[in-house]
């Protein structure tokens, strides 16, 4: 019966969809469970790197740095992090609705230009009116700190040199397995402290002068912060991937279900006829 025959092809075709999305969570799972852990191992490490800019800031006595330089935000570059491969729910959407939101109204006031960093960014603004300075789509999830050490000067360049007025950050924030959080903080200028509580007991000796201190530690800054953001983003796409599989094997399981269901039905519905019409003919065989 091609009814059969067709249920059994499309029950076989949907267990092997859901062999290929348990062994794609299992690779999601092992590869977040890697991210995770360096990311949480950074985490102290970034939050308390703030509070030292803070306390340097103040002890610095004025020293205007020019990462510190705040200006009119004329002209605004965007870094936008996202994956190279989909199968992550709505990680890569969510994130790019919002960020074109974020810059369109920037837009209205600046001009505004974007370093794209993932596949799915780069395919996206590239339909957007924005002028895109550079692109990076290959092989996002092995790129090193060094490569990120490689974007975060050329971002303090562009502000260095004014040629930009403000640089900022759209990525996905880890928070938990079942959701990201999206963040655009802003990564350029450098903001200082408004706490202006009693730091003079901290007040050390300067060796060497303040401007060594700031040319060293605040370039430094930025490239931890920016390598941050990039482990975030890591971290909560390989979880969103992983929930996206999870949930692809339920549902597939689920469907084989009403499809092995649905088949024991029209197989019983068969058998019934069959008998029906054997029982007809024994009928009809008695009576003569």
């Amino acid at each position: 019966m091609p009814a059969l025959i067709d249920l059994r092809k499309r029950i076989k075709s949907v267990k092997n969809t859901q062999q290929i999305t348990q062994a794609m969570k299992t690779v999601s799972t092992a590869k977040f469970k890697k991210a995770q852990r360096v990311l949480l191992e950074g985490r102290p490490y970034s939050h308390s790197f703030s509070d030292l800019l803070a306390d340097v800031a103040f002890w610095t006595e004025g020293y205007l740095h020019p990462l510190l330089a705040e200006r009119e935000e004329k002209k605004v570059e965007g870094l936008v992090i996202t994956s190279d491969k989909g199968l992550t729910g709505a990680f890569n959407s969510n994130l790019l609705e919002e960020a074109l939101s974020f810059f369109e109204e920037k837009a209205g006031s600046s001009e505004v230009s974007l370093v794209l960093v993932g596949k799915k960014a780069v395919s996206f603004f590239k339909k957007q009116p924005f002028s895109i300075t550079r692109a990076y789509s290959d092989n996002v999830d092995k790129l090193t700190f060094e490569h990120i050490r490689e974007i975060a000067r050329f971002l303090m360049e562009l502000y260095i040199f004014q040629k930009v007025d403000a640089v900022y950050v759209a990525y996905n924030e880890f928070k938990s397995i079942l959701f990201p959080l999206i963040m655009i903080p802003k990564l350029l200028p450098l903001v200082s402290p408004e706490d202006e509580s009693d730091r003079s007991f901290l007040l050390p000796g300067w060796e060497p002068e303040v401007a060594s201190i700031l040319n060293f530690l605040l370039p430094f800054y930025v490239e931890s912060q920016v390598y941050h953001y990039f482990i975030e983003s890591l971290t909560a796409e390989h979880a969103a991937r992983m929930m996206a599989m999870d949930n692809a094997s339920k549902n597939a399981e689920e469907l084989v279900d009403d499809l092995t269901l649905v088949l024991n039905k029209i197989r019983q519905a068969s058998i019934t006829k069959e008998l029906l019409e054997i029982m007809t003919a024994v009928d009809a065989l008695a009576e003569k």
